[in-house]
């Protein structure tokens, strides 16, 4: 029995230094964080990959005003009537919070989740990093008809690639063959969408990924590479981490209560600018609120003008322009993974924030979930 108990310790120990080296190779996660990375649910991921702090200025935050607290009994969800908390429950919601007229009337937590929990947002980083090239491009400092390799010519491919303009990555047509496939389980970690997830080498796996599907500015599909691009155009051109240029253009406007945090490859590299923004339901709100009312600016008339008119058809035959959802008119909606939403409905002057914990196995519903978040802000059962 001993000598079994050695000789299959002996045989982990050689997979564990095989696993290491390929890990290495391709730039992941040594294997263990690996494994608790693919198996963590939505809410702990934020704490398992290395991150830059967007500093918040707590002496300056913003105290929400609260308005008359409302009670959302039913809604319609599945083709059903059911209770509002029976919906939060099934759509494994950790916060849903409600502001009308700028002031917070709904706010509820789920599973040990408070007010000061730091949560992740997967894409809805993606309006996030938007917001920095708004502001760029109104500096002159950028131009949408600027090239991805103008800027950064190291990745130059002598192909179609070296075509793809700024324009092409925010409206998601760029071409770049890089599909957001997250298949489930073991196997998933193989694709590329997931590679560029945990990857601690960002440079080497755009380097890796710069094969072309179509060519730019002719097929637009949804492709979260798209992003990261703009994400390495920011840092480029700014000479900064992408978390202090966000800190400083638009956390510390909105009066932000808490330090939030942006996943990057390694410390010191890069942001993982298509997901992997983290931050306190309410610190959302603030963001969704400003760019709704426009107060505090954070987005200048034409730039709030380019997010809100959409110019593809994406998934669910939604509106998209700019990193930026419309699943309705007249509704701006920063969508990610798992459940992430924040809803803005200026005609009803009402945001929603809701994040949640659902399965990559359920991703697909984000228009029945939205369909609720509609009935909410219209204060329709």
């Amino acid at each position: 029995m001993l000598k079994l108990i050695r000789r299959s310790a002996v045989i982990l120990l050689v997979l564990y230094i095989a696993l290491f080296g390929l890990t290495k190779a391709i730039r992941y996660p040594e294997p263990i964080a690996a494994i608790k990375l693919g198996l963590a649910p939505a809410s702990k991921t934020p704490e398992l990959m290395p991150f830059h702090v967007i500093a918040a200025a707590p002496s300056s935050a913003i105290a929400w005003p609260v308005g008359a607290s409302e009670v959302i009994n039913e809604v319609s969800w599945n083709g059903a009537k059911v209770s509002f908390d029976e919906f939060l429950i099934a759509t494994q919601t950790n916060a849903f919070i409600v502001i009308r007229s700028g002031k917070i009337t709904y706010e509820k937590y789920f599973n040990g989740k408070t007010e000061s929990t730091v949560l992740p947002s997967y894409s809805v980083a993606k309006t996030m990093t938007s917001l920095i090239i708004g502001q760029l491009i109104d500096e002159g400092t950028i131009r949408e008809a600027d090239t991805f390799v103008a800027i950064l010519p190291e990745f130059k491919a002598g192909t179609s690639f070296d075509k793809v303009t700024i324009k092409d990555l925010l409206d998601m047509n760029s071409g770049i063959g890089v599909s957001d496939n997250y298949p489930t389980g073991p196997s998933g970690w193989g694709v590329a969408i997931a590679q560029m997830y945990a990857t601690t080498d960002m440079n080497f796996f755009i380097k890796h990924n710069r094969k072309m599907r179509e060519d730019p500015g002719t097929y637009p599909e949804y492709r979260s590479v798209n992003t990261e691009l703009l994400g390495l155009i920011i840092q480029k051109v700014t000479g900064n981490k992408l978390a202090d240029e966000f800190s400083d253009r638009i956390w510390k406007k909105v009066g932000a209560q808490y330090d939030a945090t942006w996943n990057v490859d390694k410390v010191g590299g890069h942001e993982k600018a298509f997901c992997c923004f983290n931050a306190t339901a309410r610190d959302y709100a603030r963001v969704g609120l400003a760019l709704m009312s426009g107060t505090p600016k954070i987005a200048s008339t034409s730039w709030k003008a380019r997010l809100s008119n959409p110019v593809v058809n994406l998934d669910y035959g939604w509106g998209y322009a700019a990193q930026m959802w419309h699943p309705y008119q007249g509704i701006n909606l920063m969508l990610g993974l798992h459940g992430q939403f924040i809803y803005q409905d200026a005609l009803h002057d009402t945001v929603i924030v809701k994040l949640s914990d659902m399965p990559t196995s359920v991703d697909g519903i984000s228009d029945k979930v939205a369909a609720v978040l509609r009935q909410v802000a219209e204060k329709k059962s």
